[in-house]
């Protein structure tokens, strides 16, 4: 493994900084007035310069450059150091775009792609419903073509940020008769009409970031069906690779593990520090064993790509790695923060100061086992595709 960049990515990377240096101002990007155009207009520059959106061509607002593993870790390590926006996140640009992009029509990423990279879209997810969780291909939603139109009922469940969303990608039963995989279809629908109700979901931590959404009689036009009809559940698997590969960021470990070290040093146990305690110590040093096992694996899965070469099963843990990795810091976390656990989480809005800051990361671990894929079915996966072992009940 070479852990060094060659010439050609020093010099790659030393361009990203003096970009950032010339055009970033941390101050500006804050809440201050005016920010949001400062941040806006430094999102177009940066996306000119060839460092935003690399896989979306240019006509749908994109920068339109060759792939290039080794570049992409540098901008982004590069744009995190300094404090600088990336591109802008939620679902629509995490999962729809890349899928689209991928299988959508030509008149699907005319319509959609640029208006979702400015941010203009924002995109819910219609997959959960009440009665389909893990066995996602038993929904029940369902759209039926009528005329130049579908038309669709149904109750989807769990679906994150629907209140904010003027768009959603569903996946509904259209084949009514076929095997359950086989009669699903992945249609697009505005929010924006008559028969589309939104109710928010109070979760365990006070915030209220999923919904509810029930669809009656909602119309969408035939030609917003990405893919062919039938063939949802192929398209699906495209969308939640996108989806895995995000929440599975080995990016989002080693920061809140750096959090729970200063925890640990400021927090007090039995009037001492909690990094003192020789339990404290012996989880810090478990935890950081993985948080060091995750990064190196994560280097050598970008040597591999850097060299066209597939990962193989690697590929598949990085998702269930980071969710073990932020249970155990969040586990560690209300050891140390003790009765400070017990109080209730602060508003959405509120950042908190002292241990109460913990209580959203405590809470929210509970539901990684869950997103992008429950950690079960995960294990399946590995077991099955990554591993070649005999699925269970087969006999064999």
């Amino acid at each position: 493994m070479k852990l060094s960049y060659d010439e050609r990515y020093v010099s790659f990377q030393e361009e990203v900084d003096a970009f950032l240096s010339t055009h970033w101002q941390k101050a500006k990007g804050g809440k201050a007035e005016g920010a949001g155009e400062y941040i806006k207009t430094f999102r177009r520059l940066a996306t000119e310069n060839g460092y935003l959106y690399r896989g979306i061509p240019k006509r749908f607002g994109g920068s339109e450059q060759a792939p290039d593993v080794i570049k992409a870790q540098i901008i982004t390590q590069s744009f995190a150091a300094a404090g600088a926006p990336m591109e802008v996140s939620g679902i629509g640009m995490m999962m729809l775009v890349p899928t689209l992009l991928e299988v959508g029509t030509d008149a699907q990423k005319e319509r959609f792609v640029e208006k979702t990279v400015l941010g203009q879209y924002k995109w819910a997810q219609g997959y959960s419903e009440p009665q389909a969780g893990s066995d996602l291909a038993s929904l029940r939603s369902r759209a039926e073509l009528v005329g130049d139109e579908w038309v669709i009922n149904g109750h989807k469940i769990w679906t994150t940020r629907a209140h904010e969303a003027n768009y959603m990608f569903a996946l509904l039963r259209t084949e009514p008769d076929a095997p359950k995989h086989g009669g699903l279809s992945y249609i697009l629908l505005d929010f924006n009409q008559p028969g589309v109700t939104v109710r928010p979901i109070k979760q365990i931590n006070g915030g209220r970031e999923f919904c509810e959404v029930f669809l009656d009689n909602v119309r969408t036009p035939a030609d917003w069906i990405v893919g062919q009809r039938g063939e949802g559940w192929a398209v699906s698997k495209v969308n939640l690779k996108h989806e895995r590969n995000s929440v599975g960021s080995s990016s989002r470990s080693l920061p809140i593990f750096h959090s729970l070290i200063k925890l640990a040093q400021t927090a007090s146990i039995n009037g001492r520090p909690a990094i003192e305690n020789p339990r404290i110590r012996a989880r810090l040093v478990a935890i950081e064993g993985y948080v060091k096992s995750q990064l190196w694996s994560g280097y050598y899965q970008l040597t591999k790509a850097s060299c066209d070469e597939p990962v193989g099963t690697l590929g598949l843990v990085n998702k269930i790695t980071t969710t073990n990795i932020l249970q155990s810091i969040a586990e560690t976390a209300t050891e140390i923060i003790g009765e400070a656990g017990l109080k209730a989480p602060p508003p959405e809005d509120v950042r908190g100061s002292g241990p109460e800051k913990w209580l959203n990361q405590i809470l929210g671990s509970l539901a990684l086992s869950l997103a992008g894929g429950a950690s079960n079915i995960q294990r399946n996966i590995i077991a099955e595709r990554g591993l070649g072992l005999p699925r269970t009940g087969t006999g064999q």
